[in-house]
């Protein structure tokens, strides 16, 4: 019985019958899944802002530190600045720009390099400083007791800074691997900006191995990021992450050998199965793997090894499969926010198809060899059900389809705009809002939210975080994913 499910989830994952041609318009979600982050802004807005029910906010960021820090992104409901997951949002969105830039259309190409450079141009201001990172701005609790409009925004903009020699390799280490990785994105279109991200990039990993250690533990920053964005799973994978953008985007030998010197001291071999903004191994593998299959360095061969064998666990037949799925076919991993594994997992698995394409090389997962087709398949499955081929009959993308969320956990959205309702909404007025049954006034277009449980349930629950609030890093590398399907639906 055991052989026959898997073999009937098998079929469900590499695409039954009616799948084989989607009818998905994945154009449309490529352009609201950029779209989006136009909604997450924050500083002065552009004249050319799309999402026109967003005004100006956190105009004074920095001034706590005598330092400008207006701009970046809000990461998800809230308005606060989180720079860990900011700068793996940037990772991914350059990293989706990178491999599938020419599966965009033009115009959403440029749309996504507007993106990126939105939190480029802040995380050049977060390291400007020499020896010094400034790691998030907005006291979270304040803000978490808040419900308001960010241009209304009244609680602390505390600024949180680490100095050397106090360590935080996980922040800087991802700075460097966003920088570098938006280097090679911004190279043929502006080659001047590309050289500064570069430059900033090597600076940045210099402090994140020197002064080695988790930012989250130095004290004065433990109460503001924990329990949000703490490190939970170590630092070590940023510093090889950051070694390996830099390796990318400089083709330095010396980032090379770090890779290959440091491998095992750093746990490379280690949690290899996770990717997202805390633990970066099975996206450090895939994409070194691509050293070793496009450009034979077999020195990191445990890379490529330990890549295969992510991809091992997603498929039922193999020995190592152990990744769980819901009865309607969703990626699930405990913890809430669920589709930040779906988007991710989906992302890592168009790449590695393509890179063993390229080599023209398959995965062995014990008796089943798995062919680049069988891992788009996989990620097509995962796509579609975010889109609407669920249990539910609902797309989880705010705005994509007839019927998605619409009352999403996210203040900007949930409380009328600014342009409609000018007078202040102070911290508790806005609560009215928040227990509000109505749906949002305001459409964030494009917003992926938590998504459903295990049970592939769903009730468009404002209170229901983990289900209903979109973040940045949900959405990132989706960017990279709907850019294949357009160019390649079927």
């Amino acid at each position: 019985m055991k052989r026959a499910h898997y073999t009937h989830l098998l079929l469900l994952l590499l695409g039954l019958p009616f799948l084989a041609v989607s009818y998905h318009d994945y154009s449309d979600a490529l352009t609201k899944s950029i779209l989006f982050f136009e909604g997450q802004r924050s500083g002065y807005l552009p004249a050319d802002q799309r999402l026109t029910w967003r005004g100006n906010s956190g105009l004074g960021d920095g001034w706590m530190a005598g330092t400008d820090l207006t701009g970046g992104y809000y990461d998800a409901g809230d308005n606060v600045k989180f720079h860990f997951p900011m700068a793996f949002t940037t990772t991914m969105l350059a990293w989706s720009v990178v491999e599938f830039g020419d599966c965009m259309p033009p115009p959403e190409r440029r749309n996504a390099l507007v993106a990126i450079r939105w939190a480029t141009d802040y995380l050049l201001k977060t390291v400007s400083q020499p020896d010094r990172i400034f790691v998030q701005v907005g006291d979270p609790i304040a803000d978490h007791n808040c419900w308001e409009r960010p241009e209304d925004m009244d609680t602390s903009r505390t600024v949180y800074t680490v100095e050397a020699p106090n360590p935080a390799s996980d922040v800087a280490g991802e700075t460097a691997a966003a920088l570098a990785a938006a280097s090679i994105a911004f190279r043929s279109s502006d080659p001047g900006y590309a050289e500064t991200l570069l430059r900033t990039a090597t600076r940045v990993f210099a402090y994140a191995d020197t002064y080695r250690g988790a930012y989250s533990d130095n004290s004065n920053i433990r109460d503001g990021v924990c329990p949000f964005y703490c490190d939970f799973d170590g630092y070590q994978d940023e510093l090889l992450w950051g070694a390996a953008w830099l390796r990318r985007a400089s083709q330095d030998d010396s980032y090379l050998n770090y890779l290959q010197n440091n491998g095992k001291t750093l746990g490379a071999d280690d949690n290899i199965n996770e990717f997202g903004w805390d633990n970066k191994h099975a996206g450090l593998n895939v994409l070194v793997s691509k050293e070793v299959m496009e450009n034979s360095k077999y020195s990191l061969q445990s890379y490529r090894a330990s890549a295969d064998s992510f991809m091992c666990t997603l498929i039922p037949e193999s020995t190592s499969y152990h990744i769980e799925f819901t009865h309607g076919g969703l990626i699930y991993r405990a913890g809430g926010s669920n589709l930040q594994h779906a988007t991710t997992i989906s992302f890592l698995l168009l790449v590695y198809a393509n890179y063993l394409e390229k080599s023209s090389q398959i995965v062995n997962c014990g008796e089943v060899s798995i062919s680049p087709t069988m891992l788009r398949q996989i990620a097509q499955k995962q796509v579609n059900y975010i889109l609407g081929e669920n249990p539910k009959g609902m797309s989880y993308m705010v705005g994509y389809s007839s019927l998605y969320p619409q009352r999403i956990h996210h203040r900007g959205s949930s409380i009328p705009s600014i342009k409609d309702h000018p007078k202040a909404v102070s911290c508790n007025e806005g609560t009215v809002y928040f227990n509000s049954s109505n749906p949002n006034p305001n459409l964030l277009v494009g917003a992926v939210v938590g998504g459903p449980g295990e049970d592939d349930a769903y009730d468009d629950d404002r209170g229901d975080f983990r289900k209903s609030e979109p973040t940045t890093y949900i959405n990132a590398p989706f960017v990279g994913v709907l850019a294949y399907f357009v160019a390649n639906s079927n």
